[in-house]
Order: C-alpha cells, then structure tokens, then sequence
C-alpha cells in the first residue's frame, strides 16, 4: 500500500467518526441547522419579508415562509443578480451556478461562501466513506477522471457564474490536482461530442483509477474508448474499478456499463445539485445515500400524492416514514427558503437518513389518473430484463392518448443494445411489472381504459440526437425518464 493510501484510510476514519457523530443525532443536528440559518437570515429582505426575527419553531416557518419554486422566488433572486446586498442571505454570493429553466429561461442559483464547502466535503466524504467501508483505497494513487461542464466562468454584476461542475472545478484539492483528468484545456471544450474525443485521445494510455460523471455521458466515453481500442474499457484501464455518478439511476445502464466495461466494478451514488449537495451513498451493502442532515440544509417533506392540494402538510426528518414518495422542499445557507427543487425521494432507512431518488414532481404521467412516477418505470424495465441477454441504452415514456385506433396506451421508447426475440413478449413483461407496483396503472388496464405497453424502438444515438436537437447534448443534462406529454415523443415521429 502507497503512503498515500494510507494516508487515505486514515483519514477516512475520522471522518466516519465524525459523520457517526450527528447522524446518530438526526433531529437534534436539523434542529440545530435551522435554528442557525433563521439567525443568520434575521436581517435579510427575505428576513425582514418573512418576520424570521419572530420565528422560534418549524410551525412558526411554516406559517410565515410558503413552499416556493424558482418563478416564485425570482423577484428575490433578480434584486442578488443585479449586485444589492444582503437579499436572500447576508452579503452577497460567492457565485452563481447558471441552469437551464423551463419558463424563465436561464436560472441563477446563489452559491455563498458558507454553502459551497460543502459540495466539495459531500464529494470528499462519499469517496472517504468507501474507502472506510471497503478498506480499499490504492486508487488514490492512480488517476481519476470528472466529466463535467466547462470551468470557464462568466461574470455578471461582480459575480463569477458558470455550471455547478465548473465552478467546482475550481476547487479540486491540491492532493488530487495531479491524478485529476483530463487536462484544464481539454475541459474547457465546449462541444461536447469534441470535449469527449479529446477525454479519449488524453486518457487512453492513463492508469484510469476512479471514472465520474453522468451513466448517460459516461457511457458515451466508453464506447468512444472501446471502439478506438477494440476491446473492452477494463482492459484498457486495468486498475479501473470505482465508478462515480449521480443525477440518474444507474440500474437502467448497469449492464450496457458491465459489457462495455467486460467486468463488475464497484460504484458509489451521489444526489448534487446546484441548490446542494443532498446525499451520498455511504455502503455498498446498504440501499439508499446517507442524507446529510449537517450540511447547512434544513429539509422539508411533502407527500407527493398531496403536494398539488391546498396547503400540504410538511414533516421534518422526525415524522418521515419508510417508503413513502416526498417532494423535497430545502432552506439553505445559500439564501433558499421553502425551495422545491423538484425531485422527489423516498427514505429506505431511518436509523440513519437514506434515502433514493424516486423521480421529478413535474417528472410523471397520470394523464388517466395513474401517477406514475420515475422509479416505477426504471423498477420495471430491469425485472423485464431480468435473466436475459436484453441490453437498453437509454428510454423513456409518454403517454399515447389519442392513438390512430383502439384505447389509448403508455409508449415506451427504447434505444436497444441487444433488443429482445420478441417486442410484444417484452413488452407484456414490463407491463406486469409495472401492475404490480402501480394499482392505478393496473385498475386501468382491467377497466379497459388503457391498453397494454406498446414499445417504439429508437435507433442507434437516437437519443443523443434528440438532446443535440434541444441544445442539451452532455455535461449535466439529463434525459426524462416520463413525460406527461408527446414533446419528446414527437421528435421521434418526425423521424418515422
């Protein structure tokens, strides 16, 4: 074992005390994260708005300060963007991590100089929390790689802004700065179908260690790699046996990610965002990512199937219970108040905080009723999978209401690696699948108001053109999983 990873266990293991410390204390660690953002806040617009100097209790938040998303809060973010001070948290941001918004166009999330450690300490603690777990940790000493945006920043008003990835680039620590791949320039490509070629052309020949991104962009790398190699990724970087993502569930690529790979490699889940950096996976025995209840983020939970009605109820992490499909609402040191980042989750463990990543609450199709969520979707197409050489790239799903003739169906289009003998067969597998974990779904097919699944196969990179169409081709941009209209799935009927 190298110097520096021992180095790593050591140090690895004071974290983990220190984590043990206020998980173990999870009301008291949230309560005491909201008692101080409220404090801090008093003398804000947002404050001085909200009457935070009379807020002694969670009942009295909830009284004041309405769950909000971003169009809601923009009056607030407008006044920081423009450079006044002391708006929705004291001074002003250190920087703005720019999104691509549905309504408003480009979304400012303030990023502050008490809120970004801890998106670099969440990052740090999943790897650290690995490593103390398996007790293996000499890939620290080869190279890792982080596809992400470029960290070339703009500046509006005095304030740096880029994407979350590339500010955060800028704060690669200076014991990872020489195993760090690729290069600054190679980075700052904005392209990314170029940016990957030069990833590839920099890293072959490289002891690639740990790889992190996005499945869907990853995966792109590695058949770029495979292709230039002919042969599998694992062979090409032999040491290669971390891999890193967050952003999507990784069940739907696992297996396209095994045989591009040619082996098992272990991984480690992460929930980040630019609002914050929410959960990491801290056990490769245990399923969900530890929430973290100490990062400078009071959480709020609204039950999905109650989140549309007037006032919902909103639990703190005390009144969760397991299984249950939350909108996760967020206060933040970096000045968000009651802020609905739109992705839902649900809690696998309470002893401590776990949780997985359900879905969107604007991510869904019930457009009979039927709620169907993100996760319902993914669970299904990997039991229909299950025990068969059948390998997807990517999918996803819309509902067929008015369909040329019969009764309207759920439309799955799926990007097939190895597409099945028989579609209709798969198709019935995934529809089963999906009945069992949805009674509305299945009360609808025994009504005879739906029809059964009907699957429309897309063609080779059909999804990669679809994103390049729409301006949103790699970095952190995501693919829909459900659509509760056709927008998608008319891209593909225009190529029919």
């Amino acid at each position: 074992m190298s110097l520096k990873a021992f180095a790593a266990q050591l140090f690895a293991k004071r974290i983990h005390t220190k984590t043990q410390k206020w998980a173990s204390n999870p009301i008291e660690t949230q309560q005491k994260v909201f008692q101080e953002l409220i404090k801090e806040a008093t003398q804000t617009q947002f404050g001085k708005d909200h009457d935070f100097g009379s807020i002694k209790s969670h009942s009295d938040f909830v009284q004041k300060v309405p769950v909000r998303d971003y169009e809601a809060l923009k009056q607030y973010v407008d006044k920081v963007v423009k450079g006044e001070e002391n708006v929705l948290w004291k001074g002003k941001p250190l920087y703005f991590a720019k999104t691509s918004g549905t309504t408003s166009g480009a979304k400012y999330i303030p990023l502050t100089k008490e809120s970004m450690p801890f998106h670099i300490q969440a990052a740090r603690n999943a790897i650290l929390s690995y490593i103390h777990e398996t007790g293996k940790a000499d890939f620290v000493s080869g190279k890792m790689i982080f596809l992400q945006g470029s960290p070339i920043l703009e500046e509006k008003n005095g304030i740096k802004l880029g994407r979350l990835s590339g500010i955060v680039a800028h704060f690669v620590p200076k014991y990872l700065q020489k195993n760090r791949m690729p290069s600054w320039e190679t980075n700052c490509i904005e392209d990314w179908e170029t940016k990957v070629n030069a990833i590839v052309d920099e890293t072959f020949k490289e002891n690639m260690t740990v790889i992190s991104g996005i499945p869907s962009w990853v995966q792109m790398y590695f058949e770029k790699l495979k292709e230039k190699a002919n042969k599998p990724v694992g062979e090409i970087f032999k040491n290669f046996n971390l891999f890193i993502y967050g952003g999507v569930n990784y069940e739907p690529y696992r297996a396209k990610f095994e045989n591009l790979i040619g082996r098992k490699v272990d991984s480690i889940e992460l929930f980040p965002a630019s609002e914050g950096f929410f959960a990491y996976q801290d056990s490769q025995k245990e399923k969900g990512m530890l929430l973290l209840l100490n990062s400078g983020i009071f959480y709020e939970f609204i039950k999905a199937d109650e989140f549309f009605t007037e006032n919902p109820k909103r639990y703190t992490i005390g009144e969760v219970e397991l299984g249950v499909n939350y909108v996760l609402i967020i206060s933040t040191n970096a000045g968000l108040w009651a802020y609905n980042i739109g992705d839902t989750i649900q809690f696998t463990s309470l002893k401590p905080y776990r949780v997985i990543v359900s879905g969107r609450i604007k991510h869904y199709i019930s457009a009979f009723g039927e709620h169907v969520i993100g996760k319902e979707v993914e669970s299904a197409l990997k039991e229909a999978m299950e025990g068969t050489d059948i390998c997807v790239n990517e999918f996803t799903v819309a509902p067929q209401i008015t369909p040329t003739e019969g009764l309207p169906y759920h439309e799955w289009f799926i990007e097939f690696e190895n597409e099945p003998t028989n579609l209709e067969d798969f198709a019935l597998k995934i529809d089963a699948a999906m009945r069992k974990q949805n009674v509305y779904y299945d009360d609808l097919i025994v009504g005879n108001v739906l029809r059964t699944l009907v699957i429309t196969k897309v063609p080779k990179n059909g999804f990669q053109e679809y994103m390049k169409s729409i301006g949103k081709l790699g970095g952190q941009n995501k693919l829909p999983r459900l659509s509760n209209d056709r927008k998608i799935a008319q891209f593909f009927e225009t190529k029919e």
